[in-house]
């Protein structure tokens, strides 16, 4: 079970660890890989390995990059979600397959956070895998059900300070963005909710929207939908500036909280051995179809910032996540059953 962060002495060590990823982002410019000479590939269909089930925003980014690569290679890119363990059953299941190109895994935070929050591991997150580019960033969305009489975080706050335990919130997965999103809030506010974790975004949304659980921290394409039909309320958005796609919610660190400021993000890998010809045409051809202007217009309108990144980046990119992110999991006592 994951032990409550707690004490508020620990507020200045967690702040100067959260870090904005949409700023290290934006320091990823495309660029190009060195020439190679030119490769078939693929050669039949390539799969994608997605790490949570259809309906988030990972599967959304998946789903859109995909069909513009299908159309790109004339050859099917497959989405194969599979849930579970934190992003560790998919991320297992892409470091045995054949280093050939034809498997691809959308490495994001929840494999950058599970080296500090299992015991053991059947997959190394670094030596698996070989980095192709970081796709994008994205804030989570601070929701809760209608029926919470909060309008505000600083509401939010004050109800949870005046019930300690009694507001329930959801997560992901134990351990997960969502879930150390929310401790986070509440070691910095001082304030104790019960957790309640389940297996991916989309049953959390579901049970958020029939009011079984009242509070959740959910990417934008889960959670803007549901805020802008009123279904949902948004209190927040968890990165240090506002969302282009939502200016009208505020950051949790300019309601009340100050030098909160957490996000997510997602990338491409492959297993460790694929020819670097293969690899340098998968950075291309990837990079190439997030400058289309419909793909830009679709995920951008669902709060992603995109990024594409050269494959040095994301290496060194998610080699500083796990640091920063093993830090974070150590201050807030997260523990695996």
């Amino acid at each position: 079970m994951v032990k409550d962060m707690g004490k508020m002495k620990k507020r200045a060590r967690m702040t100067g660890i959260s870090g904005s990823l949409a700023a290290v982002a934006a320091l990823a410019v495309v660029a190009p890989v060195s020439a190679q000479t030119p490769v078939q590939f693929p050669t039949k269909p390539v799969r994608f390995i997605v790490p949570f089930p259809p309906g988030g925003g990972a599967d959304v980014i998946g789903r859109v990059i995909s069909q513009r690569l299908t159309e790109k290679w004339g050859q099917q890119l497959v989405i194969d979600n599979r849930a579970g363990a934190g992003g560790n059953i998919a991320a297992e299941l892409a470091a045995a397959a054949p280093p050939d190109g034809h498997t691809l895994f959308q490495f994001n935070i929840a494999n950058a956070i599970s080296p500090g929050l299992y015991k053991k591991l059947n997959y190394d997150p670094v030596k698996d895998f070989n980095a192709v580019t970081l796709l994008a960033t994205s804030p989570f969305v601070l929701v809760t059900h209608p029926s919470v009489k909060a309008a505000t975080v600083q509401e939010l706050i004050v109800l949870a300070k005046s019930q300690p335990g009694k507001l329930i919130y959801a997560s992901s997965g134990n351990g997960g963005p969502s879930h150390l999103s929310a401790e986070m809030l509440k070691s910095m506010a001082g304030i104790q909710m019960t957790h309640v974790p389940y297996k991916g975004i989309a049953t959390v949304i579901n049970d958020l929207l029939s009011g079984q659980v009242q509070v959740t921290f959910t990417v934008p394409a889960s959670g803007l939908p549901h805020v802008r039909t009123g279904r949902l309320r948004a209190l927040a958005v968890t990165t240090a500036k506002r969302s282009a796609v939502a200016q009208e919610i505020p950051t949790i660190a300019e309601s009340g909280v100050p030098g909160y400021d957490t996000s997510t993000w997602y990338a491409v890998v492959v297993p460790v051995g694929t020819p670097r010809p293969i690899i340098t045409k998968l950075h291309a051809d990837i990079t190439q179809v997030l400058q289309l202007p419909d793909v830009r217009e679709r995920l951008t309108s669902v709060g992603v910032d995109l990024v594409g990144s050269t494959p040095e980046f994301l290496a060194q990119f998610i080699q500083s996540e796990m640091t920063k992110l093993g830090r974070l999991i150590k201050l807030s006592d997260a523990r695996i059953d």
